[in-house]
């Protein structure tokens, strides 16, 4: 018998993009405000599908999304579940019996940056300018359904046994194809770890890498937040180091640092690409004091204009760089599957701390993704991709040199899912972020990614990411920004 289920989903309009984005929201929304409680058994996807006007494989792959971050629960044989424990806390409500006081056994996370994680919480404005995230109503989740029950099968015919911690040899095979030709990152399946997306990755880096209390890691003065957090938690002494429209400042940086952490293709958060000349330079300083790089290379896919410039791990003769890739941006998120390329004198001990920390990652992704990878899904659904966002950018930078000439100055970037702009008004980026909240504006101040954002000299300015908002919507949210101005 099917459930009854009263829940009232507004979907946008016939053809719309969103139909799938809003289905899951909505869905998810009415599980973390506890409109559907924990327990709670879902319709059918055909029943839930007939019901309100959609294809079935929309209602699959928004259960299917729902699925795979947690919110919901499938039983063979008797439906799908609200899981009983979340993934994030319900906003606004505390357990029974919790007093608040943190345990003293407890170390404090005491961690500059640890409170942007709303950044990336699912909650959505009218106009989402959001950064890091892609739009996941065109991803093609009935190929990957497909690649994925072929993958179930395969795996249902093996005998149970752990997979390998260094990841599936045919997704390594994979990914070595494409970064070799999209990036020229010259490598082999071999010199592939597979993580559990790029946080890891950095987690990983950072164990094998930094001595508690005494190495020295130089990030970039505006910064991922989650690279330098994963530094401090090992125990590094962070540096930051300024800069420019070139890139990293390598004359900046501390004579005693021994890891790098860097952006070049795409600064995090500015869309800088770091020059040439800065390339060669810092491979030059880590050569000689044998420090280690980590190019974190995040979002090259979508690249709009420009030559792109080659990978630091493309350039590197001396087996100073660690090279970190995510399918979080040219996929989704919930993915959670990204790798390092290794130099030699590393792979065993990433490896090794791949096995101490989860044994290996989930082996129907890692199936499904190869297949994804080798049939050639990756590179179209990249290229469809490419167009869209960057129809969005174009709108973007129209719509700010429209409305925000004088107040908003763009920095170059020809790469990306985001652009961002220095504020000239002398009002400082949080407040007007405030301010746009409230008018329905979603969007990061840049000094959000400071070392310390509250600073009167951290930097003053706005980051515009497109991977979430449409394209028809752009003019009308930055001319609305432009007059909070």
């Amino acid at each position: 018998m099917e459930p009854l289920f009263e829940l009232a989903i507004r979907l946008p309009g016939a053809g719309s993009r969103d139909l799938l984005r809003e289905v899951h929201r909505q869905l998810r929304d009415a599980i973390l405000d506890g409109r559907l409680q924990p327990g709670a058994r879902l319709p059918a996807t055909r029943a839930l599908a007939g019901r309100l006007g959609v294809s079935r494989n929309t209602m699959l792959a928004a259960y299917d999304l729902l699925l795979s971050e947690g919110y919901l629960l499938a039983r063979p044989g008797a439906g799908t579940y609200v899981a009983d424990t979340l993934p994030r806390s319900r906003r606004g409500r505390t357990s029974k019996g919790a007093s608040g006081r943190r345990d003293p056994r407890l170390v404090p996370l005491n961690v500059p940056g640890a409170d942007l994680a709303p950044t990336l919480q699912p909650q959505r404005a009218r106009d989402d300018f959001r950064v890091g995230l892609p739009d996941i109503g065109a991803f093609p989740f009935d190929i990957w359904r497909r690649l994925s029950d072929r993958a179930l099968r395969r795996i249902a015919q093996e005998p149970a046994d752990y997979a390998e911690p260094q990841g599936q040899a045919a997704l390594r095979e994979a990914i070595a194809g494409h970064v070799s030709f999209t990036r020229a990152v010259g490598c082999t399946a071999d010199d592939i770890v597979v993580t559990a997306g790029a946080q890891q990755a950095f987690g990983l880096l950072a164990r094998i890498l930094v001595v508690p209390g005494r190495t020295v890691v130089a990030v970039e003065q505006l910064f991922y937040p989650s690279l330098r957090e994963a530094m401090t938690a090992a125990g590094a002494k962070v540096a930051t180091v300024p800069t420019d429209v070139e890139g990293l400042c390598v004359d900046r940086l501390p004579p005693e640092v021994r890891v790098i952490c860097v952006t070049p293709s795409h600064q995090f958060p500015t869309g800088v690409a770091m020059s040439p000349q800065r390339r060669a330079a810092l491979l030059a300083f880590a050569r000689a004091r044998n420090a280690v790089v980590i190019e974190d290379d995040y979002d090259s896919e979508f690249r709009f204009a420009g030559r792109p410039l080659d990978a630091l791990q493309t350039l590197d003769r001396a087996e100073s760089v660690c090279y970190v890739g995510t399918f979080s941006k040219s996929l989704f998120p919930a993915l959670r599957l990204g790798f390092v390329v290794a130099p030699p004198w590393a792979r065993a001990a990433l490896v090794r701390a791949r096995e101490l920390a989860d044994w290996h990652g989930p082996v129907l992704g890692q199936e499904a993704l190869a297949a994804f990878i080798a049939e050639g899904h990756l590179a179209r659904h990249i290229r469809k991709m490419r167009k869209v966002y960057g129809a969005r950018r174009d709108a973007l930078l129209e719509a700010l040199e429209r409305h925000g000439a004088g107040r908003l100055e763009v920095i170059p970037s020809d790469a990306g899912l985001h652009l961002s702009a220095w504020l000239r008004t002398g009002t400082r980026d949080h407040a007007v972020v405030e301010h746009a909240a409230a008018a329905g504006i979603t969007l990061p101040p840049l000094s959000r990614f400071a070392l310390d954002p509250l600073a009167p000299d951290a930097p003053n300015g706005l980051a515009f990411g497109y991977g979430l908002i449409d394209e028809s919507q752009i003019d009308g949210a930055i001319r609305r920004l432009a007059a909070l101005l």
